[in-house]
Parts: structure tokens; sequence; C-alpha cells
């Protein structure tokens, strides 16, 4: 089907609320997306980070189809082994002291009840939260955003502009009191929470804002403000998490403890799902009915999850995408690249001429990256299992790109 087919037919029944690119896939193999021409294509964008496997994993599918064939859904009504299993799996991958798991179906699913928890353990109502950073679109995850930079739609609490409205992801109004902290700004940091603070939430490596990884001194200076202050440390790992920063989580580069983790995106390698990791101290304040969900920790999910933990420590995926950044610091600045910034397989290549020029020009040459909320900050996403052959055929097309491309 041509691509413009496939558009006017979403854009039948579907809200236009996305901006798409010109290809339109029917198949994933491997790391490649495959449209109904043939055409293969070299995933490096991993529909925002939620390939970790790439397409076609044969134990992931296998996982998938097992467990459809056994029992597709139950709910939380009932205990499963399962969601056990699941659970136990991902405590296991993750640092210590985290040992009890939340399991819900997004990103911003794991946001809601991060900040409710923080809330129902403190008895506060105040966040901390760090400028450019966007943690999720739902009503409390989204008072806690503020994307980077001049863009058409700010995630902000402050109100999001358009043309001459203001806005804040469509609603009338903030949920909780929020204090924007400037990035990397250690002074701000150590003063940033006060007796009434319940939480300081912080992507360790800021995703949307183009994969800007957050100075240690300054993500040492929020815990240390957090603890000082008595309120929960929440990092937020839906896009840095599960290995994609060459650690299990980023926030281990700076060596903090947090008191929660949110988690999704990489976590069902397609499948969609995610988690909130909490300390036994932490989930000692939790009683029946202070948290819940329909879809989250549902027999798919849970099957996913455990298949895709398996694969990242069986695979060595962890040091492949530590192995990988390494790589494309070596290689990829070139072209139009000037710099990398982000760690592992959450890169942000900075670009002298826009991101979306260098992206069009690269998908022209069969291989889909992404933009950022920075203009000339072009995003890699990869699966975490993407080989050194692939980073090459990335460092070449850049290089016959070259740096004087049209705007």
């Amino acid at each position: 089907m041509p691509h413009s087919t496939a558009i006017a037919n979403e854009r039948e029944h579907l809200l236009g609320v996305y901006a798409q690119l010109g290809f339109s896939p029917v198949a994933g193999e491997g790391p490649y997306l495959i449209d109904a021409t043939g055409r293969r294509v070299l995933d490096l964008y991993g529909g925002h980070a939620v390939a970790a496997l790439g397409y076609d994993h044969p134990e992931l599918g296998k996982a998938l189809c097992d467990q459809w064939r056994q029992l597709p859904f139950q709910s939380n009504v009932v205990a499963l082994e399962v969601r056990a299993r699941a659970a136990q799996a991902l405590v296991k991958f993750a640092p210590k002291p985290l040992t009890h798991a939340f399991f819900v179906n997004s990103g911003a699913a794991a946001t809601e009840p991060a900040l409710s928890l923080a809330f129902l353990a403190t008895g506060r109502r105040h966040i901390v939260a760090v400028a450019h950073g966007c943690p999720g679109r739902s009503a409390a995850a989204a008072a806690a955003c503020r994307a980077a930079f001049e863009m058409t739609i700010w995630c902000a609490a402050a109100a999001v502009t358009w043309g001459s409205s203001k806005r804040w992801y469509g609603f009338p109004a903030k949920p909780v009191d929020v204090t924007f902290v400037p990035r990397d700004d250690v002074d701000a940091a150590l003063a940033s929470c006060h007796e009434q603070t319940a939480a300081v939430i912080v992507e360790p490596i800021q995703g949307v804002a183009g994969a800007y990884d957050l100075s240690i001194d300054f993500l040492q200076a929020l815990a240390e403000s957090a603890k000082r202050a008595g309120a929960m440390l929440i990092a937020d790992e839906v896009q840095s998490g599960m290995g994609r920063s060459g650690t299990p989580m980023a926030f281990e580069h700076a060596q903090l403890r947090p008191n929660i983790v949110t988690l999704a995106k990489s976590l069902g390698g397609g499948f969609p799902c995610g988690a909130l990791l909490t300390t036994s101290g932490i989930a000692d304040y939790c009683q029946t009915g202070d948290l819940g969900t329909t879809f989250g920790g549902g027999p798919m999910s849970c099957a996913a999850m455990s298949s895709v933990i398996q694969a990242i420590e069986n695979e060595g995926l962890v040091a492949n995408a530590a192995a990988r950044e390494t790589q494309v610091r070596e290689q990829c600045i070139t072209g139009p690249v000037t710099g990398v910034q982000g760690r592992g397989m959450l890169l942000g290549l900075k670009t002298q001429p826009p991101a979306r020029v260098v992206r069009d020009a690269l998908l022209d040459q069969d291989i889909l990256t992404g933009t950022s909320a920075d203009p000339n900050v072009l995003r890699l996403l990869p699966p975490l299992n993407t080989t050194e052959a692939a980073i090459e055929q990335l460092a070449a097309a850049l290089q016959g790109i070259g740096s004087e491309i049209s705007v």
C-alpha cells in the first residue's frame, strides 16, 4: 500500500494528532522494517525505544504465543504464577534495594502511581521536577512535564502555548504543586526540596529533550536535597531503563538509590506494559485498594517482560548497548553530526542543519531515526541488540550526506 494511501486510511477515522513520516511498514525482521513493496529500512529509532529486541525475536514470539494459548488475560483479582515470575525477574534485574513491583500498561501509567505513592508515604503534595523533562501525558505526569526548547507544543505545567491559546495537555488546571529546577544547576538542585516536598522526579537521561544526560553532580544534588527533606526520589527510567543506558538502570551511572523507579518502553519488547519498582519500606505504606489497574500485570504482558529480561541477560545486551555507544562516538561524528550526547543506546546526535533534515535524508537512505524537542538533536533509540554493522551503516550514510544539505 502506498504511503499516501496508508495516511489517508488512518485519517479517515483516527484523530489527526501525529506527524507521520513517508514510510509505512507492514512487517519487521531483526533490525529492519519492511513495507508492502519489500523496501527494508534499518530501524534505529525502535518505536520510541520500545523495540528492545528488534522484530520477530524467536523467544519473545514464542513466549507470547504460548501464553495466548494458555491464558490470554485475567485481572489482578486473581493471583497468577506468570505475574509472580515477571516480578521476580524484574526485581532481580534491578539494583538493590528495589524489592517490590507494581505492573501497569504504559510509562505515564507508571508515573501516576509513583507520585501517588510518594504523596501517600509523605502526606505532602509538592513535587520537584527538572526543566526539559517529560514523564508522561496523563494529569499528574504532565504536571511534572516541561519539555525542552521552543516547540510548537510545550509540555509544561506553566501552560502550553499554541497560537494565542494556553493549554496544559488539554487539562484545565494542575493537580499538584510543582517546582521546576534548571537542569544541571547544582545549587538549585540542593535548594529544591522543603518540608512540603513529597517527591523529586527526574529522568537521568532526558529522552524527549534529545537524550540529554544530566550531570552526575546534578543528579546527586537532587538526591541529597530529597533525602534531607524526607522526600521520595523517583527515577523516571521509562526510556533509559532496562539496560538501554549501558547499565541495567541509568541512575546507576550516578550511584543513586531511588525510592521509586518507573519503567516502560523496552520492558515488553513491543507488548504494551510498564512497571513501578520500590523498596520494602515504601511498599509498607500500601494497603489494599491504594493503587489499581485493569490491564497492568496481565498474563501476556508478564510473559513479554520475563522473555525480554531473559534475552537481555542471556544475550549480553547491556554490555552491547555500551559498546555500540562507544562505536557511535568514534564513527558517527561526521557529515552533519557535530557531537553526541546521552548514554548506551539512548543517544542524541547534535546536527548542524536541523535534525529533521538529517532524519529525512537518512530515511531516503533506508535508515529510520527520530527527532527530539531540540531542533538540532537527532535521537537514536535502536534495539538493544543493534549490531556493529548497523552503526557502520549509519556512519557511512552520515558521511555520504555531508554537512551541506538543504533545509
